[in-house]
C-alpha cells in the first residue's frame, strides 16, 4: 500500500517569496524614480521588468500545467520562453549600453532578477495552495471553479 504525501508550504518560505517580488520590484521602481535618465529610458526599463514578471509568471504556470496534465500547446509553450529571453535580452542590451555607472547596472539587474524570482515562487505557492484546497475539498476560493465546465 502505498501513500502519497502532499508537503504543505512553509509560512517562511511565502513570506520571503512576496518579500522578493514586491521588494525586488519596489527597488527597482525607486532606482528608475531617482535615476537620472530620460524619461523613455526609464518607461524601457519599467516595460522590461513588466514584461519579464508576467513572463516569468506565465513560464512557472505553464510548467506546472505541464506536470498536471493540464493541456498546454506546444506553440504556447513557445511564446512563454520567447517572451521571458526577449526580456532579459532587453535589459541585459538596456544594461550594456546604458550610460550608468557599473554599481547602477548592478543595482537594476539585481532587482529585476530577484524580481523575477519572487515572481515564479509566488506563482508557485499561490497554485500549491489551490492545489491543497482543491484536496481537502475547498473549492470556493479557486478561481476555475467560478466558471461552469465546458
Amino acid at each position: 500500500m502505498s501513500t502519497t504525501t502532499q508537503n504543505t508550504t512553509s509560512s517562511a518560505f511565502i513570506l520571503a517569496s512576496w518579500a522578493a517580488l514586491l521588494g525586488g520590484f519596489a527597488v527597482f521602481l525607486v532606482g528608475l524614480w531617482n535615476a537620472e535618465m530620460e524619461l523613455n529610458e526609464k518607461g524601457y526599463y519599467f516595460a522590461v521588468l513588466i514584461l519579464g514578471l508576467f513572463s516569468a509568471i506565465t513560464i512557472q504556470k505553464t510548467v506546472r500545467d505541464l506536470q498536471d496534465n493540464l493541456p498546454v500547446t506546444h506553440i504556447y509553450i513557445i511564446t512563454c520562453w520567447v517572451a521571458f529571453a526577449i526580456a532579459v535580452g532587453l535589459l541585459c542590451i538596456g544594461l550594456w549600453n546604458a550610460k550608468l555607472l557599473l554599481s547602477e547596472k548592478g543595482f537594476y539587474g539585481v532587482s529585476f532578477f530577484l524580481s523575477l524570482f519572487g515572481a515564479i515562487a509566488v506563482q508557485k505557492n499561490t497554485r500549491d495552495m489551490a492545489n491543497q484546497r482543491s484536496a481537502e475539498g475547498d473549492d470556493n476560493e479557486d478561481v476555475g471553479s467560478q466558471f461552469p465546465a465546458e
